[in-house]
C-alpha cells in the first residue's frame, strides 16, 4: 500500500484546521481513485527516519515564524537529511505555510533544503496569511489530493 507522510508542527487553531484541510484532500484523492493510500500525520518533533523512508511522499506543513519555518520543521529536516539523501529522491511532495504576515521566507527556507534531498514538487506551496479563508481551504484540500495522486502515481 502507498503510503503518504504528512510532517507538520501545527500549534495553533488555524494551522490544526489547515492539516485537517489537507489530509481530507488525500484521503479523498485516494478514494477517488479508487486506490489504498495509508496517510500517516506525525508531528514535526517526533517524525524519523523510519518514517521518512517508509513513505513514498511527504506533505510538510509549519507556521511561518519570524518569516522562517517553524524551529520543529527545520529539526525535522536536519535529522532526515542525510539518513535519506539518498533513497529518498524523486518522491512527490507539497508544502502549506500559514503566517500573519511573511510567508515567502519559511517557504523558500523549506523549498531550498528539499531541493537538496531531491523531492519532486507536486505544486508550488500553499501560503495562507491570517485565518484560513474557504477558498484558502479548498487550496489546501487541492493540495492534499494532487499530493496523494502523485503517490499513488508514483507507485503504481
Amino acid at each position: 500500500m502507498a503510503r503518504l507522510l504528512l510532517v507538520h508542527h501545527t500549534p495553533s487553531p488555524f494551522t490544526h484546521e489547515m492539516l485537517h484541510s489537507v489530509r481530507e484532500g488525500s484521503i479523498s484523492a485516494a478514494a477517488a481513485l479508487d486506490q489504498e493510500l495509508e496517510v500517516l500525520l506525525k508531528p514535526a518533533l517526533g517524525a524519523t527516519v523510519p518514517d521518512v523512508l517508509d513513505a513514498d511522499g511527504y506533505l510538510l506543513g509549519t507556521p511561518a515564524n519570524f518569516g522562517y519555518m517553524s524551529g520543529a520543521l527545520k529539526h525535522f529536516l536536519d535529522t532526515v537529511y542525510y539518513p535519506c539523501l539518498d533513497a529518498t529522491r524523486g518522491r512527490p511532495w507539497g508544502l502549506w505555510v500559514h503566517g500573519n504576515n511573511d510567508v515567502e521566507g519559511a517557504a523558500l527556507a523549506v523549498e531550498r533544503i528539499v531541493a537538496g534531498l531531491g523531492w519532486s514538487a507536486v505544486r508550488p506551496p500553499t501560503l495562507v496569511i491570517g485565518a484560513p479563508a474557504s477558498n484558502d481551504t479548498d487550496r489546501l484540500w487541492e493540495l492534499g489530493a494532487v499530493t496523494a495522486a502523485a503517490v499513488l502515481e508514483a507507485c503504481s
